[in-house]
């Protein structure tokens, strides 16, 4: 037992400690200049620091049993966040077997928690844990919808969906982060850090949309540094 219990604390010192500097990776992405190489490597640690969060997440849940509700905000930011990075990687609409297979199970996963919820019990407000799943399922209902887009007018749509999924997931963990610290003042801790995203989210889209002159020499940077990653 005391074994079991000093892996479930370093697990949520490990998560507590990736989330937190994720954060502030995605702060410093989200106030650097778009392309720039400050916003290409905070972005990259934002990512990377993710995957820690979200794994230590699962482990919580499906390991130590610990609150259920981490894995909807897990799919909430986990998706996003691979769906924006997809995004930027390919700036098409191109339909991919890896894409498709990440939206369906994040969906089942999704459906696998909304089939357990009522056995579980509500760990969180219940309006926060719905409100989740539907900016989820918002989300992967776009990605679908989006291949049956001509390839002629998705243009530069890519952009602003990176901009969206990427703030979405760094909102879904801001959420995940102040909900959990600041339990008993939820669901506001829950609402305001959510609502606060929506915001970013509008501000961005509307900035980009009326100074569309700014993405073209943002997308040459990003495709050159993909371009000598990969190469």
């Amino acid at each position: 037992m005391d074994t079991i219990m000093f892996f479930h604390s370093t697990n949520i010192i490990l998560h507590v400690i990736a989330g937190t500097i994720a954060l502030l990776f995605g702060i410093l992405a989200l106030t650097s200049k778009k392309g720039a190489n400050t916003h290409t490597k905070s972005g990259k640690w934002f990512l990377g620091l993710l995957v820690i969060v979200i794994f230590t997440a699962l482990l919580g849940v499906f390991v130590f049993k610990r609150n259920t509700f981490l894995l909807v905000i897990t799919l909430l930011s986990a998706y996003q966040g691979f769906s924006g990075y997809r995004t930027l990687q390919f700036k098409d609409n191109k339909p991919r077997l890896l894409d498709i297979s990440m939206a369906i199970i994040t969906l089942l996963s999704a459906f696998y928690f909304m089939y357990y919820i009522k056995s579980i019990g509500f760990f969180w407000t219940p309006v926060i844990i719905y409100s989740t799943l539907g900016a989820l399922f918002t989300v992967i209902s776009y990605d679908f919808i989006r291949y049956l887009i001509p390839t002629t007018k998705y243009g530069k749509l890519w952009f602003y969906e990176h901009i969206y999924k990427m703030i979405g997931a760094f909102t879904a963990l801001l959420s995940a982060f102040i909900g959990t610290v600041f339990a008993s003042y939820q669901p506001y801790s829950q609402i305001l850090p959510s609502a606060f995203g929506v915001l970013l989210q509008i501000g961005f889209l509307t900035y980009y949309y009326k100074n569309k002159n700014l993405i073209k020499p943002e997308i040459s940077g990003i495709r050159e540094k993909l371009v000598s990653n990969t190469a």
